[in-house]
């Protein structure tokens, strides 16, 4: 892929959400060796959502709701706190509290 990657900061978040687009968020998973499956991918888009919306990142009780998902296959499907990943590649905040 050649979509030249946008300043990330230590943990690898955008510095500048406006920086963020789907080809931007690939190119970064990409060069984190991380797959962005259809699932994940579905995600991160209603996380997005959620963001325009309400304009906070969401804990991942209050997302799952949202996205009508169990919190454990979510936890399953990222092998990791799900929102540090899912606003990472989506351009977002790096969420606060229980994540």
């Amino acid at each position: 892929m050649n979509t030249e990657l946008p300043e990330r900061d230590g943990d690898g978040y955008l510095t500048d959400m406006n920086a963020w687009t789907p080809e931007v968020a690939r190119a970064m998973a990409e060069d984190d060796e991380y797959e962005l499956t259809d699932e994940k991918w579905q995600q991160i888009l209603k996380a997005r959502e959620y963001y325009d919306e309400f304009n906070v990142v969401p804990p991942i009780r209050k997302f799952s709701k949202y996205l009508g998902a169990d919190q454990k296959a979510m936890f399953k499907l990222w092998l990791t706190g799900p929102m540090k990943p899912i606003t990472k590649y989506g351009g977002l905040p790096k969420p606060t509290g229980c994540v």
